[in-house]
């Protein structure tokens, strides 16, 4: 397991990685999430074997740390992901991101071009305020003490369901508010104007079951491949995993 302070106060956001060739595939996970458990069977895969990969878990999330001082903004989400990678010696990476992770690799690529090469991003969020849907989470509609200290939590944990809940009760609840919170207001520019104006290489994946991505012919006049997963929902890397195999390779 490998470590580096985020918030200039000792606290730690982790990773595990394997080794392999240069450039380093990193997998950012979503909101209430973890990178290894929905992406470690991706990476396992013979088509993407000899790349040295790591798995991030951003703060308050999984293995690394959740101050409750800390404003998991998606700015400060990407720049502790920035201090990981600083830390690992990693530059020109291909960032593998999923919803929510998907905003900050966003942010990263933006804000620290030098670390990151290619964005493959599945059914990242892109806009400020998007509209509740039947996969959305519900986190940000309380208020962070009713969330936190009044049952917010567990009411949402039912919610989502056993899959998403497994993952969801590992990250810490005030940690999960702010984040969600922080992705519903989004970013000034937008995360899709900062996809539109980044130099890396762009790739968006969109589920087949999810529906016609909105804004799709702008994204692809500056040039990012929107890509129609067939078969597949929100978790593309479960619903699909050979396309989503296929485009991570670069093989689409």
């Amino acid at each position: 397991m490998k470590q580096a302070e985020f918030d200039g106060k000792g606290s730690l956001i982790r990773w595990t990685e394997t080794e392999g060739a240069e450039p380093a595939r990193v997998y950012v996970h979503g909101l209430g999430a973890a990178s290894t458990v929905y992406n470690a069977h991706i990476a396992a895969r013979p088509e993407l074997a000899g790349r040295r990969t790591l798995f991030v878990d951003l703060p308050g999330h999984g293995i690394s740390d959740r101050p409750a001082d800390f404003g998991y903004t998606l700015e400060d989400h990407a720049d502790a992901l920035a201090a990981a990678l600083d830390e690992a010696r990693v530059t020109g990476a291909e960032l593998i991101a999923h919803s929510m992770g998907g905003a900050v690799a966003i942010v990263l690529a933006h804000r620290r071009p030098d670390l990151v090469s290619r964005l493959v991003l599945v059914e990242a969020n892109l806009d400020p305020y998007p509209p509740v849907t039947a996969g959305s989470s519900g986190i940000a509609s309380f208020s962070e003490d009713d969330y936190v200290d009044n049952g917010g939590h567990a009411r949402v944990l039912e919610k989502v369901g056993p899959s998403w809940a497994a993952t969801m009760r590992l990250a810490d609840p005030r940690a999960l508010y702010r984040t969600a919170a922080g992705l519903r207001r989004g970013t000034t520019p937008t995360m899709r104007r900062m996809l539109e104006t980044s130099a890396a290489e762009r790739v968006y994946l969109q589920g087949e079951l999810t529906g016609q991505l909105p804004g799709r012919d702008g994204l692809e006049t500056f040039g990012v491949r929107v890509v129609t997963v067939p078969s597949a929902g929100h978790n593309i890397m479960f619903d699909n995993p050979d396309a989503f195999v296929a485009e991570v390779a670069g093989r689409g």
